[in-house]
């Protein structure tokens, strides 16, 4: 890699120069408040994470000390009421925080997210009064991390298979069982677990951390979502009060309401790490000198970076309307797999034509697009697959189920 051109540029490229793009305006339906969060948060992540994250995920450690400035900037649970700690703020608000920690990194979106929308959520939409006060506040302030405890080593696509079961024992349950691919796992002082009753109806539970028979060992070995921590969780007799039972849901009915909130949150994500791409991109194509001019005077590059403002501004506008419909309640899960699918294909795709818009400089991490497109990888997978998504469209628009 010759040259001092090449020089100058990773000097430059070390520093966090993101400008947002809004190539339709969208700011203008955008409110004081929304625009504040996004700041502010943009802020933080050039500051805290920007400078770190490269290093973090090359040596595959969850840089656990940002769960402290998460929860200073409003990031866990920032649609939940005030009441309770949170920021008591619109889905609107939330997807735009999750925009712009995932600009940073999906890993750091998902510490966030998996907080807020998977733990937060269900014990403030289907817990007790008591569960809610006992735990919302503290994990607002990032004192208490929990995970969600639905995947299983052989249920992934069809959690209604789960084999995790509970058996009553007087003013306890017996939990037994095991989950997959759990963010935060092993650091998590809670977990919201899904598990069968003697019925073979799906609960939730909240199981803390120091329960005997609870571990929570941690998956090595990914080449993706490297800055955030995944493990598993083993349930081997633990005891857990029914206190513990999240009392006002049944069903499968639980943990699909959680992962609509949360695919919810990945739909604005994805758009950050696209962004971030992108940005990098049009950046480096006015830098980078070839034939005697910047590659971005070529044809084939400004195709490249036309379609990505293209995609962008079409995944901006999908997130928004959805914004809009959850503010009202009218968000429907299938509205929000779309939004999901569409978004984060986008991103990954955007990743992939950035990376080659950086030639060989963009396979290292000197810049972001190589990591964003590893990460996006899982980020298409979890939260229900590509293809899953793809099959929620359909049986929504055709009234046939495809799944079985």
């Amino acid at each position: 890699m010759q040259n001092s051109e090449n020089g100058t540029i990773q000097k430059r490229a070390r520093e966090d120069q993101y400008q947002g793009h809004d190539y339709y305006v969208l700011d203008e339906l955008l409110e004081e408040d929304h625009i504040l969060a996004r700041d502010a948060v943009r802020d933080w992540v050039k500051q805290e994470v920007s400078p770190i994250i490269e290093e973090y995920s090359e040596k595959a450690q969850c840089p656990t000390h940002l769960f402290k400035g998460l929860a200073d900037i409003g990031a866990f649970g920032p649609s939940l009421p005030a009441k309770y700690g949170c920021g008591g703020m619109d889905e609107i608000a939330y997807g735009i925080i999750m925009q712009e920690l995932e600009r940073g990194d999906s890993g750091i979106r998902s510490m966030a997210s998996v907080q807020g929308s998977l733990v937060m959520y269900p014990i403030y939409k289907f817990g007790s009064e008591e569960q809610k006060m006992k735990y919302l506040p503290k994990m607002a302030k990032g004192e208490l991390i929990g995970c969600f405890g639905l995947t299983e080593p052989d249920h992934g696509s069809n959690p209604s298979g789960m084999i995790t079961n509970i058996k009553d024992d007087g003013d306890a349950y017996i939990l037994n069982g095991s989950k997959m691919w759990i963010t935060n796992s092993p650091i998590a002082d809670l977990a919201v677990v899904w598990a069968k009753d003697e019925e073979g109806i799906i609960r939730g539970l909240i199981v803390e951390k120091g329960m005997k028979g609870f571990s929570a060992p941690e998956i090595h070995g990914k080449w993706s979502l490297r800055a955030s921590i995944t493990g598993e969780l083993v349930f081997e007799d633990v005891r857990v009060p029914k206190s513990n039972v999240l009392p006002n849901v049944q069903g499968l009915k639980g943990p699909l309401t959680c992962l609509s909130k949360a695919r919810y949150g990945i739909a604005w994500g994805a758009i950050g790490a696209g962004l971030d791409c992108y940005d990098s991109a049009l950046r480096y194509s006015k830098e980078r000198i070839q034939f005697g001019k910047p590659i971005g005077g070529f044809q084939l590059t400004q195709k490249k970076l036309a379609e990505m403002i293209t995609e962008i501004t079409k995944a901006q506008l999908l997130a928004w309307r959805l914004g809009t419909l959850a503010n009202k309640g009218k968000a429907t899960p299938a509205q929000i797999s779309m939004a999901k699918r569409n978004n984060v294909f986008m991103a990954l795709e955007i990743a992939r034509e950035a990376r080659q818009i950086h030639g060989g400089m963009g396979i290292t991490n000197e810049y972001s697009c190589m990591r964003h497109m590893m990460n996006l990888e899982t980020v298409l997978t979890y939260e229900g697959t590509h293809d899953i998504h793809l099959l929620i469209t359909g049986m929504d628009v055709t009234g046939f189920n495809a799944f079985t």
